[in-house]
């Protein structure tokens, strides 16, 4: 045990379970302290030594990579708003005359809590946002929790039940397909079913970038074309689906044999950055033609 940072005591317990760990800004749950944190965050006890011993840092779990689905369940500030997460989830199981199984959970320091699901073989799913109910959000592909042993200045996240996490039940899975992610963005507006030649253009070269993404910065440079064609789907310059089309077939050609590079670790590096690029759009403004 590390008495000086018992963080690092965190980390390495978390990495051992199997989750993708990543630093955050001591005492806060964001930023990230690493940018793509979701592709570099690590199980490997050597780097999560090094890291942690050069700071207190918050630890963040990339849900994706560790193949979790974490629903949040918060408090609810005004009774008017609506029953708290743990409520809500509770009557969104009796509707379906389903249980919320024991699993693997985290308090928070505002009084709510974190239930950690086992992602089940074959589901995909993306975070939202009180979707399925008010006061409940879920951390999926795409997204990461706050783990146990961080701390805020409010209070620090705890562990209150060690439970291995349960396979998430198939009427969650099914809550959660019912209810897509809500829009990245406030635009209003749909993206153009065939972009024009500003977005285009930007689709070809960052397309082009990818398929000659140097040997060993693979997943930078599809994560960096993910992001730039995010921030175009943001501003509904582009459609989402003719992003992540386009980038998976360029993608092809890094799955060479001659590195790590696998389909599905390439269409969760496009998802998070898309995602991550559409939070933040580059409103471009452009002259119309005369």
């Amino acid at each position: 045990m590390d008495t000086a940072n018992p963080l690092l005591d965190w980390a390495l317990y978390l990495a051992g379970m199997g989750w993708h760990v990543f630093p955050v800004t001591p005492g806060r749950k964001k930023p990230p302290m690493v940018r793509e944190w979701e592709t570099r965050a690590t199980t490997d006890p050597e780097r999560i030594t090094r890291c942690w011993r050069a700071g207190r840092f918050n630890i963040g779990i990339a849900t994706g990579p560790s193949r979790l689905i974490v629903v949040d369940l918060d408090t609810a500030k005004d009774p008017a708003a609506g029953p708290d997460g743990a409520a809500a989830l509770a009557e969104l199981a009796a509707r379906r005359a389903a249980a919320v199984p024991a699993t693997y959970t985290v308090t928070t320091p505002s009084g709510g809590r974190h239930l950690y699901f086992a992602a089940p073989a074959g589901v995909h799913l993306r975070n939202t946002r009180g979707d399925l109910a008010p006061h409940i959000d879920t951390r999926a592909e795409g997204g990461y929790v706050v783990a146990p042993g961080s701390l805020l200045a409010e209070g620090g996240y705890e562990l209150a039940d060690d439970t291995d996490p349960a396979e998430l039940p198939a009427w969650l899975v099914q809550a959660c397909l019912e209810h897509p992610t809500r829009p990245a963005t406030t635009t209003t507006g749909a993206a153009p079913a065939r972009p024009d030649a500003y977005a285009a253009s930007a689709l070809r070269g960052e397309c082009d970038r990818v398929r000659t993404a140097p040997r060993g910065q693979h997943n930078a440079v599809l994560s960096s074309a993910a992001y730039r064609l995010g921030q175009l789907v943001g501003d509904r310059l582009l459609a989402e689906a003719t992003a992540r089309a386009e980038l998976l077939a360029a993608a092809d050609a890094l799955l060479t044999g001659r590195c790590s590079c696998t389909p599905g670790e390439n269409a969760r590096v496009i998802d998070a950055g898309l995602a991550a690029g559409a939070r933040h759009p580059r409103h471009t403004h452009r002259k119309e033609a005369a």
